[in-house]
């Protein structure tokens, strides 16, 4: 949520191994709608690097467009950023990782920038292992341009305008499996107990690691019958004239126990059905997994938590063979290493 930041801080704030505070990995104020989910997914990033005690210099943020693609600036303030075009966000990442893969790459995508116009680069830069956290942050509409329905709107629901989506949703979680995806998670932007040591363990994830976090749009997606989000202010009120108005929400948290369910209200009346998965789940069953995600369709649930993770598979620098040394380092003497090593390895493709 927008909040004023103040400049002073207390002498005695918890500090990491670092010696750091909360406040090093915090960014610029942000500027969404109050109440969106988006700003709880930052500040549970925010909360993950502190807790891991990563040096702020050391992260990348690279992002495409969207609402979503805007959050980067409200955390991590210290590192590396990049905006880029919408969609091409994986593409970005892939070169920027080839140059330097000491850093932590945070790919920051949503609904749209990934499963619509940035469909092809999300399905290879999975298929490539690509050594990064790619997060979603999905709300079944397209908040920049007044809330038309995304490709991962729930078929029947209703977007703002009042027309019911025909069209089946695309479920992330199952594609990003399905393509071959190291580590895959599901999360809602309330449940901070359970984000945030996804991200910690997405981060730790040597390989593409993907998480898929329900995020609640305030604005656009308040309609009734929607599934995904809320507002019913239009409901309340005698409009004197054609206005706009965004209400400031609480924001929604849940909290529940592993292997339990939770009907989660929202603003609007509406509810969501959340699953956590039990701690006896093994995410290393990669058919169990689908499996159960089909099942969770079926009963309009949405499974959170870790839903499936590979580690033997290599990253995409192993796959390439590509040196240890990080490209940007490399000094002329390494790229140019002389005339008898140039024929060597012409020798090797007579």
């Amino acid at each position: 949520m927008s909040y004023l930041k103040p400049l002073f801080s207390h002498p005695k704030l918890p500090k990491n191994k670092l010696g750091y505070t909360l406040k090093e990995y915090e960014g610029s104020l942000s500027t969404l709608c109050a109440g969106c989910g988006h700003d709880s997914i930052s500040a549970a990033i925010v909360r993950a690097c502190f807790e891991l005690s990563i040096e702020p210099h050391l992260v990348a943020k690279i992002s495409g467009i969207g609402c979503s693609s805007k959050t980067p600036t409200y955390f991590l303030g210290n590192s590396h950023g990049f905006n880029s075009v919408h969609g091409r966000m994986p593409s970005v990442a892939t070169g920027a990782n080839m140059a330097n893969k000491e850093l932590v790459y945070f790919g920051v995508s949503g609904d749209g920038d990934s499963a619509s116009i940035g469909m092809g680069q999300f399905v290879h830069v999975i298929r490539r292992n690509l050594n990064m956290v790619y997060v979603v942050m999905n709300n079944g509409c397209y908040g920049l341009t007044k809330g038309q329905d995304s490709a991962t709107a729930d078929r029947g629901s209703k977007n703002k305008s009042g027309s019911v989506n025909p069209f089946e949703a695309i479920d992330l979680a199952s594609m990003a499996i399905e393509l071959g995806a190291s580590f895959v998670a599901q999360s809602f932007s309330g449940d901070k107990q359970q984000l945030i040591p996804l991200l910690k363990a997405a981060i730790q994830h040597p390989g593409f690691a993907f998480i898929n976090v329900i995020s609640p749009c305030v604005t656009f997606n308040n309609n009734p019958g929607s599934t995904k989000s809320y507002d019913y202010v239009r409901e309340h009120i005698e409009a004197t004239s054609a206005l706009d108005f965004v209400p400031v929400k609480k924001e929604i948290r849940v909290n529940y126990a592993e292997g339990a369910s939770a009907e989660v209200g929202l603003h609007d009346g509406s509810k969501i059905h959340l699953n956590k998965l039990s701690m006896d789940w093994d995410p290393e069953d990669r058919i169990s997994v689908v499996n159960a995600l089909q099942n969770a369709k079926v009963k309009e649930e949405i499974l959170t938590g870790l839903l499936y993770v590979n580690t033997d598979w290599k990253d995409l620098s192993r796959t390439l063979n590509i040196t240890n040394s990080p490209l940007n380092r490399l000094k002329e003497s390494d790229l140019c290493p002389g005339t008898e090593e140039l024929q060597h390895i012409n020798e090797g493709f007579r």
